[in-house]
Formats: structure tokens, C-alpha cells, sequence
């Protein structure tokens, strides 16, 4: 057989599969290259339960820091874009938050050419929170953003917008509890119908807006954990606020940190009337945790899929990535095989360190399982291949090509999904 069908078959690899030789490789101290080197025994009847999802570019490349850019000139924006509805058949829609400002927006490109071309449809940014000005939007990069977002119909502009100014500060929960108070007095309503009234003339008026983001966590001083009760009617306040704004087609997303935190979600969740999108920030922590116990934790990603049907509402992933168990490629494709199989609205990895794969040269393994999971998703989703049998042979290992053992029932899956053997090649991976 031809190299180059050799290597267009290593593109079935599973993301199980992908997990398993990066670990392996990465202990061994040295990255790797799978090879087809010939056809396999029938696979084993019984299946493991876990999806083959993922395919493996030829030729891998390690995630590459992009050059510092100058945010580009904004054009003059055109008409607001009218979002058909989008086909069942296509991919989730995916981005990755790669920067607040209009550099955020000229990197979309460059990390979609690192996946093949893969299209990101999802663009994500964050209103600041020092000051009041910032969330109403009085910034200068959103415009970059608006223009992005009105280029193609079938973009999605998120936004993050905290729920009060010195939103980092360490404020007191003795503060926050009168800050969340007066919101719900509606003494700041005049603030976000500023900023609704700015999304609108920007054209941008089905943007995705994630209020109060984390809001079971302390960080933040938009907490809900001093006051649950003054906070669902704060929030109440915010969304009805902007919707009174002419012309708005907002959706408003409800995005805690996964796990209890400081508060059970639950308890924050402002209702059904007022909130279009259950969303989940999820990161690799902390310690130890397996990805099992993050989807059967309480709290966890099997509760939040539970309580989004329940209400009726699409789940979102506006942040998800690395965090305390460092470059983690297992979880990594387990985590990407859950959003395929539970199909978000959407999903935006958080790429920077310690995080992200593409600018972040710390997650090599989780960046090749990240870029051979999503390499050349574009409009619609491809049909399940169906393996062709063929006669078993046993050609030569290639130079430089070691035999690899996968073990039993992992090995024949594998074998089954490529159409042969897989060997590692130790010369692949380019110097700096």
C-alpha cells in the first residue's frame, strides 16, 4: 500500500487510542509518530464502551506561539446578520478564547490553519469589570469583535459581562451582599441597558451574553454566595432590562464552575423565564481527580447535562481546559468525546498556560490528542466509516519504526478502527 493511504488511514485513529500512545510516549520521554504498517486480525467481538471519535492529522505539528499582532483597523461594520438555522448534521460549534482584544479576533485564523482548517464559529471575549464604563461596553475592541462575528451568518459572538465594577478586587462578602442588594433595588439597570443599546449599534444583537460567570465560586465579587435569593433577582433585573432594548435577540447564558464550590449552583439558578443556555465552566482540577469523578461528582458534568434537560435548555461550555493535573492528554479526549456526545451550543477552550494547547507550549499531549481530535471539522459532520475486512498480512516494520503493544481488547480496537498494526516512529516531531 502507498505511504500516503498508509497515512490517510491513521486520521481513524480514536481518540482513546491517541490518549493512550501520547502518555505512553510522553512517559518514554519522547514524542511519537503512529504508522499504519498493515492490515489486522478481525477485532474482537465485544467493544469497549467508549465512542472512536477521534481522527490523527498526517503529520502532526507541536502547538506554535503566534506572533504579537497590531489589532486591525475596523472596517465600517455591514447589516446585522440574520442567523439561519443551522443543519443537524453539523459539528457543535467550537472556539477557543485566545485574547480579549481585537488580537483575540486576528488569531481565530491562525489557530483555525493549525486545525486544518477547521472552522471556529464561536468567538469569545470578556468586558474588563474595573469600572462601570467597562460593563457598559465602552471599549475599544468591540467593534473588531462585531465585524468578526457579522462576516459569516452562522458565527456566534460570546460574551462575558460581570455583574458589578471591581470584580477582582477581593471584596468582602458583607460588601457583596449590599452590592447584590442594591442591583436588585434595580439600581444599576441603567448600566446594562447602556450596554445592550451599544451591542445593538454594533449589529451584534444575538450575542450570547454570560452573566455573573462562576458566580457559586469567591472570586469574584458578582458572587452569589452572600445573598442567592437578592442575586436571582438581580440577575431577573439585568436580563429584563436588556430585553426591553429595541431590536435585542440576546441569549443570556447561566455559567457556574462545575463541582459545589463555595455554593451549590442549584441554589443560584434564577429560572427558567429568564435564562436560554445552562452553560458549565469546567477545568482538569483539582488534583487527582479522575474524569470520572468531574461527570459523577455532585455538581458535576452528569448533574449539569441532567439539570439543563430537565428546564428544557441547551448546555454550553464557555471555559474548559488543563489545570492541577498538567498536560493531562487522557483527559483531554475524554473531555472532547463528552461535548461530542452531549452537543453543547457551544465550547470555547481557554488557551493560554497553564490551560490551553495551541499557544501554550506547556500540554504537548493534550495539544496533539486536542488538534487530531477537531483537524478538518468544517460544515458537516461525516458519515460513521465502515471497516472493509481484508486478508490479514504481515508486511515488514519500516526503519526507525518499533511495534507497538496496546494490549489485548485495546490493541484489536484499534488495529480495527486503523486497518493494521501501529508501530512508533521516533524521527517526526521538527526542532524549534
Amino acid at each position: 500500500m502507498a505511504p500516503q493511504r498508509k497515512r490517510a488511514r491513521v486520521r481513524r485513529l480514536a481518540v482513546g487510542a491517541a490518549a493512550v500512545v501520547v502518555s505512553a510516549v510522553l512517559a518514554a520521554g519522547t514524542a511519537a509518530e503512529v504508522e499504519v504498517l498493515g492490515p489486522a486480525p478481525p477485532p474482537v467481538p465485544v467493544l469497549p464502551p467508549a465512542r472512536p471519535v477521534a481522527a490523527v492529522p498526517a503529520v502532526p505539528a507541536p502547538p506554535v506561539t503566534p506572533p504579537a499582532l497590531t489589532p486591525p483597523a475596523v472596517p465600517v461594520l455591514p447589516k446585522p446578520a440574520v442567523t439561519p438555522p443551522v443543519p443537524a448534521e453539523r459539528w457543535p460549534a467550537f472556539g477557543a478564547f485566545l485574547g480579549s482584544d481585537a488580537d483575540g479576533v486576528a488569531r481565530i485564523p491562525l489557530l483555525s490553519r493549525w486545525l486544518g482548517g477547521s472552522e471556529l464559529r464561536v468567538g469569545h471575549t470578556y468586558l474588563p469589570g474595573n469600572h462601570w464604563s467597562d460593563i457598559e461596553g465602552d471599549l475599544g475592541f468591540l467593534p473588531a469583535w462585531a465585524h468578526w462575528r457579522n462576516e459569516k451568518a452562522d458565527r456566534m459572538l460570546v460574551l462575558n459581562v460581570p455583574l458589578q465594577e471591581r470584580n477582582e478586587e477581593s471584596v468582602s462578602d458583607a460588601d457583596v451582599q449590599q452590592l447584590v442588594r442594591r442591583g436588585a433595588k434595580g439600581e444599576f439597570d441603567h448600566h446594562f441597558r447602556a450596554l445592550a443599546e451599544r451591542l445593538v449599534r454594533l449589529q451584534v444583537p444575538d450575542t450570547v451574553l454570560v452573566l455573573g460567570w462562576e458566580m457559586n465560586g469567591v472570586t469574584y465579587t458578582h458572587r452569589c454566595g452572600p445573598d442567592p435569593e437578592a442575586w436571582k433577582t438581580y440577575w431577573k433585573r439585568i436580563v429584563t432590562t436588556m430585553r426591553s432594548v429595541p431590536g435585542q435577540r440576546f441569549r443570556f447564558d447561566f455559567a457556574p464552575s462545575r463541582g459545589r464550590d463555595a455554593v451549590p449552583w442549584t441554589q443560584c439558578y434564577p429560572g427558567d423565564d429568564t435564562v436560554d443556555i445552562i452553560g458549565m465552566d469546567s477545568y482538569d482540577q483539582p488534583a487527582g481527580m479522575s474524569f470520572d469523578q468531574q461527570v459523577n461528582e455532585p455538581y458535576g458534568l452528569q448533574a449539569h447535562v441532567e439539570f439543563a434537560k430537565a428546564h428544557g435548555k441547551p448546555v454550553s461550555y464557555p471555559e474548559w481546559g488543563l489545570s492541577r493535573n498538567g498536560d493531562n492528554a487522557a483527559y483531554m479526549g475524554r473531555m472532547l468525546a463528552w461535548m461530542d456526545e452531549h452537543k453543547p451550543l457551544y465550547n470555547t477552550l481557554t488557551d493560554y498556560c497553564p490551560h490551553g494547547v495551541w499557544q501554550c507550549r506547556s500540554n504537548p499531549g493534550s495539544s496533539l490528542v486536542y488538534r487530531s481530535f477537531l483537524f478538518g471539522r468544517t460544515d458537516k459532520a461525516p458519515a460513521t466509516p465502515v471497516p472493509t475486512p481484508t486478508a490479514p498480512t504481515t508486511p515488514p516494520t519500516p526503519a526507525g519504526c518499533a511495534r507497538l503493544d496496546l494490549g489485548t481488547w485495546v490493541g484489536a480496537w484499534v488495529e480495527h478502527w486503523l486497518g493494521g498494526r501501529p508501530c512508533l516512529s521516533f524521527d517526526w516531531w521538527p526542532g524549534d
